[in-house]
């Protein structure tokens, strides 16, 4: 039987808990499963620059993956949600930080546009999903 592990990150994750009662990762055997990580930091603040924003999303994945014992180097597959349409900067910055948190590998990615995310100046959100050697 394969054993389940619930994590919750240091700070916004705590406060997720307690407001919205979700965890931030989920560990199942070797496979790390992230909720989606905005980029707010850990008042829930989101920048008002688009690329400050999706940079801090990378950190935030980064510091749940590493709560749930893995990091960018395990993942293998993204998934982006992008409110807003794609301007330029939006691939512009994911590949470049993709290029930087995952230098040995590019990952599989699936980028969706959507309506609104769930705090209303979200225009960004990332999930992932490492499996851990």
């Amino acid at each position: 039987m394969s054993k389940r592990e619930f994590f919750v990150t240091p700070g916004y994750g705590e406060k997720a808990l307690d407001l919205l009662y979700y965890s931030q990762a989920v560990k199942v055997d070797n496979r790390v499963e992230t909720s989606g990580q905005g980029g707010w930091n850990d008042d829930f603040e989101i920048p008002e620059s688009l690329v400050e924003e999706i940079e801090q999303a990378f950190r935030n994945v980064e510091r749940t993956l590493k709560t749930a014992g893995a990091g960018w180097e395990h993942v293998i597959h993204v998934n982006s949600y992008h409110v807003g349409g794609f301007p330029p900067e939006v691939n512009e910055t994911m590949s470049r930080l993709y290029r930087h948190y995952m230098p040995g590998h590019a990952p599989i990615w699936t980028q969706t546009g959507v309506e609104a995310l769930g705090l209303p100046t979200m225009r960004v959100e990332i999930r992932v999903t490492a499996i851990v050697a």
